[in-house]
């Protein structure tokens, strides 16, 4: 099985592929993974490969693979959480569940894929694990969620989970230059690398130009971990006062360049693409202080993605930094 719209996670790929050859896919599969990284795009090649009838599975020629890849196949239902709750309502997966028990119309499978699945709350999940407990043999559900934990225990264990992570320097920039040709090949790979192999991240950073921005500020940041000016950090931290994304994908950048400076040696390594900014840091801070400001970043992405208050962030952010450097 190979998908020519996605890259990267290829142990990942191969084992679901090895499921589907065998008959033994599960009826419930949750892929785990940040914003970005390929959730939906996965999901939605392995219900067209489900459905596929060529040899070659998802052949992208037959008439199956046709609808499933035009959005249109009658056995294939993407639901994705809409309005400002913006979550799954219990009488949403109850409707999912009714029809569930109406055999497919033309496919092997019935596929329903629950894209944000972290946004159901506890009844929604309880309403679709009484199906997941005891499936009809042809159901599929595939849970696409920004964080498994959000999704409860039960759920999970009823079902078969798989993280997928980002793709590498080399390989992104490739698939970015093949999809946008104004991006020069440098110019891909250093925005891969910035946000940590995240294509879907990189292609929006490179279509609004904020890569280039959000790589500047970091740099900037390291900067002023290393100097006297107390508010020069705060100064350069107002770039994120309306733009929570840009926190998660600054810290992103952040824990890459604090890496380098602990463990890049030589030329070779430097996974952040800011080779001169890291051992800036390595020359003026101290392995421990390095640690503890990949530690922090570490944390205040977590915050960042839990919706924190965006003022008090941005403070804790500056706070926490400048500590960690032993400012």
């Amino acid at each position: 099985m190979k998908f020519n719209d996605f890259i990267g996670n290829e142990k990942t790929i191969e084992k679901l592929g090895a499921l589907i050859e065998s008959n033994r896919f599960p009826h419930a599969l949750v892929i785990d993974g940040e914003r970005g990284i390929g959730k939906k795009t996965l999901a939605r090649l392995l219900a067209q490969t489900l459905v596929c009838r060529g040899d070659d599975k998802p052949c992208n020629a037959c008439a199956q693979c046709k609808k499933a890849r035009d959005g249109v196949h009658p056995d294939i239902f993407e639901h994705i959480p809409s309005g400002k709750a913006n979550s799954f309502h219990v009488d949403t997966v109850r409707k999912i569940i009714e029809d569930a028990y109406i055999k497919p119309n033309e496919a092997k499978y019935k596929i329903y894929i629950l894209a944000n699945a972290h946004c159901m709350n506890a009844s929604a999940q309880n309403a679709l694990l009484k199906i997941l407990e005891e499936p009809p043999e042809y159901v599929i559900f595939i849970l696409t969620a920004e964080s498994k934990s959000a999704l409860l225990s039960t759920v999970l264990s009823r079902s078969v989970v798989i993280s997928l992570e980002g793709v590498n320097g080399d390989d992104g920039a490739k698939y970015l230059v093949n999809h946008d040709s104004s991006t020069d090949f440098l110019t891909a790979k250093r925005t891969i690398e910035a946000f940590n192999g995240n294509i879907g991240k990189a292609m929006e950073s490179l279509g609004d130009g904020k890569a280039n921005e959000i790589v500047a500020v970091c740099k900037k940041m390291c900067n002023a971990l290393v100097g006297d000016n107390e508010f020069a950090l705060l100064s350069e931290c107002a770039f994120f006062q309306k733009d929570r994304e840009a926190i998660v994908f600054a810290c992103d950048l952040l824990k890459n360049i604090f890496r380098d400076a602990l463990l890049a040696d030589g030329d070779d390594g430097f996974i952040s693409g800011q080779k001169d900014t890291a051992m800036l840091l390595r020359a003026r801070l101290s392995r421990q202080r390095l640690l503890n400001l990949l530690n922090e970043c570490t944390q205040l992405k977590s915050e960042a993605l839990m919706n924190s208050n965006n003022s008090l962030l941005i403070t804790r952010l500056c706070c926490r930094l400048r500590q960690a450097a032993g400012k």
